[in-house]
């Protein structure tokens, strides 16, 4: 999706037209039948002067509004601009049908968007990992928008609003999917513990979810710079500041480059602890080195396939 987006692809339209289309579906997440019927004047603005796409949510009979960036006004105007050249009578219609339509008051048809969406992906050949050609419908820029919106950390709430669901289980549904994407890159990873042992989470084991649930739990509320908790939340930690020595610690390969900046970091607590005669810290910091050194050395090492595949 992202390559579609990009400037370049989007210029192979060979009309204008279909191009502010796609935009706004990618963009705005509109249904296709609420982009074409979208009327002339559907950009307002409110008290601050940000600008809303103002469209008509067929499908739930109410007026719902999107923000919209600068851009996409300046897209929308020079579409108004070629619609009063083509009907100087004036038409409602932002995307009126350019045939059999004198007085523009029909809308461009679905079918009429669709063909030119296919033409369009066929010389954008764009590719999937199978070296397949990419078969998108519409409405998939409406799944991927809201996907987009809870990656990205955006409250259900407003994303169920930018997308005028009915009710928030609507909206649930791609934060069920972030979660799931989630969960399978952690299963994936390779984890090992403060020694550098390596941990194995069971997918398909009876305690999947609920292990699931605690990590989930820890990435949210005891996330540290360089791993996370696998302690409950609802205990307290009896390792306070000592992560790296704590048996509930968990960490992966994405950390290796702050695991070798702490190891160089405790190398010089240690040398100016023994300098100033502090063997009790010196001593404390080496146990912290010597897991350190556990940790890289263990995600340093490459996985045997063979291995992975009997152990799982």
């Amino acid at each position: 999706m992202t390559q579609l987006e990009h400037r370049d692809n989007l210029d192979r339209f060979n009309n204008p037209v279909y191009r502010l289309i796609t935009v706004i579906l990618m963009r705005c997440g509109l249904r296709i039948t609420d982009a074409l019927r979208l009327r002339g004047d559907c950009v307002t603005t409110d008290a601050n002067g940000a600008p809303y796409l103002r469209y008509f949510n067929h499908k739930m009979k109410r007026d719902a509004l999107v923000p919209i960036a600068p851009d996409l006004v300046d897209m929308i105007g020079y579409q108004r601009r070629l619609v009063s050249e083509r009907w100087p009578d004036g038409t409602a219609l932002l995307f009126p049908r350019p045939t059999k339509n004198i007085d523009g008051q029909i809308p461009l048809a679905i079918p009429t968007y669709r063909e030119a969406l296919h033409r369009w992906l066929a010389v954008c050949d764009i590719r999937d990992e199978h070296s397949d050609p990419v078969h998108l419908t519409p409405h998939q820029w409406r799944h991927t928008l809201g996907t987009r919106l809870i990656n990205r950390d955006v409250p259900q709430e407003v994303v169920r609003r930018i997308l005028d669901h009915d009710s928030p289980q609507m909206t649930a549904h791609y934060a069920r999917l972030h979660d799931t994407t989630v969960r399978r890159a952690w299963e994936a990873a390779r984890k090992v513990d403060s020694h550098g042992r390596e941990v194995n989470l069971d997918p398909d084991g009876p305690l999947a979810e609920a292990a699931w649930a605690k990590q989930r739990l820890g990435r949210a509320t005891q996330a540290l710079p360089n791993g996370y908790c696998g302690l409950p939340v609802q205990q307290s930690c009896p390792h306070a500041n000592a992560c790296l020595t704590c048996p509930m610690f968990l960490t992966t390969q994405e950390f290796l480059p702050q695991h070798r900046t702490q190891r160089e970091q405790t190398l010089h607590l240690i040398t100016a602890a023994e300098a100033r005669g502090h063997q009790r810290l010196a001593e404390m910091n080496r146990q912290v080195l010597g897991n350190l050194d556990a940790i890289i050395t263990s995600l340093d090492t490459p996985t045997d396939p063979k291995a992975a595949e009997h152990a799982s």
